[in-house]
């Protein structure tokens, strides 16, 4: 059992993950279910170990076992590109494999927003993409960029853990670094791209105050950003970065990142009714006066309101965006319920709109 005949497999299934663990079935994930291939050898410690050694090198060998943490990134000529973690549990080896598609998918291809397009085109700001883990963040940055891509000149240097999709110069220049092979932390590439002469950076994860800082300063001078977070809804996300610095600093934190935001765009997958794949529903907060002012004065409480009223400046609700992919027929009922942090609020919305029976 070669790892590529697994990876091959898992691109032929269209499954988004493949998952190696002791004593278990090679799992693929698919729509978000999993599915053991029990048609396939059990894993062993000899698969496990023969699995490690032909994805990675001496140095990554090494980083492992110093860490006991290890991304990377694997390609199969013709097939696919994966992104990989490895990890221990109880002593033994771990793997998962994420495909990561050759070609870039478009904003169109991948039915995000509009407003996706014009904000990649905004000169400078910060601009945050967030959701759980697997939401499809990456991809969602990766189109905006590709977007941006086609249509200006720029120089846009990304830092990723690991490189997931490769992005050709077009009209843009593009420089892609990697955590670990190119430079060794996000937070000091961060800072050494400033001297690059950029006009964009994105940044793959935006994990410490050290990044979130520099992200915050490079938004001041005229760069446009672009970061992920692990949040859930847009107000969660802001006091994430406010909170992260110690109270000393968190007004002046508050007055600097009322005045970069430019959107916050949260996203999560829902199973498509009719069976196979997946859609977004997303959150959307744009950083108008209103929104700016709140966040200056503290009240992120208050931003959920806002955002609910800010349609025509191109801001939607989580529960806005799951009521209309129920109302398209895209999702059902039950999977938009599964999905929303307040399903009375969701109820009654879809109620309003008709899409379910006041009685129900």
């Amino acid at each position: 059992m070669h790892i590529d005949d697994i990876l091959k497999r898992m691109v032929e299934k269209k499954s988004s993950d493949t998952i190696l663990r002791m004593t278990c079935y090679p799992v693929l994930r698919i729509d978000g279910d999993l599915y053991p291939q029990t048609d396939l050898p059990m894993v062993n410690q000899e698969i496990l170990q023969t699995v490690f050694e032909t994805i990675t090198s001496p140095e990554q060998r090494a980083t492992f076992a110093r860490e006991l943490e290890l991304d990377l990134a694997y390609a199969i000529a013709g097939v696919g590109r994966f992104r990989v973690n490895v990890m221990k549990q109880r002593g033994t080896l771990g793997f998962t494999f994420r495909l990561v598609p050759f070609n870039i998918p478009t904003i169109d291809d991948l039915k995000l927003p509009a407003i996706c397009k014009e904000l990649i085109m905004k000169p400078r700001g910060l601009i945050l993409v967030t959701g759980p883990t697997g939401s499809g963040k990456s991809t969602t940055l990766a189109a905006m960029i590709d977007y941006l891509n086609e249509k200006e000149s720029r120089n846009i240097i990304t830092i990723e853990d690991p490189i997931e999709f490769l992005h050709k110069n077009k009209k843009c220049i593009v420089a892609q670094r990697d955590l670990g092979d190119d430079t060794k932390s996000f937070d000091v590439a961060l800072s050494h791209a400033l001297r690059q002469n950029p006009d964009v950076i994105v940044v793959g994860e935006m994990r410490d105050l050290a990044t979130i800082s520099t992200a915050i300063r490079a938004s001041e001078t005229g760069h446009l950003v672009l970061g992920t977070l692990h949040t859930t809804d847009a107000p969660q996300t802001v006091d994430r970065v406010i909170d992260i610095f110690p109270p000393e600093q968190q007004q002046q934190i508050r007055l600097q990142f009322s005045q970069v935001i430019e959107a916050i765009l949260v996203q999560t997958l829902l199973p498509l009714a009719a069976g196979k794949g997946r859609v977004a529903a997303f959150e959307i907060m744009v950083g108008t006066a209103a929104v700016r002012n709140l966040i200056r004065s503290g009240k992120t409480f208050e931003l959920s309101s806002q955002i609910q009223i800010g349609a025509k400046d191109g801001m939607l609700t989580l529960d806005q965006s799951l009521a209309e992919l129920v109302r398209k027929k895209l999702v059902t009922i039950d999977e938009a319920m599964n999905k929303t942090s307040n399903t009375e609020r969701l109820q009654k919305l879809l109620q309003f709109n008709g899409i379910i029976n006041p009685a129900k």
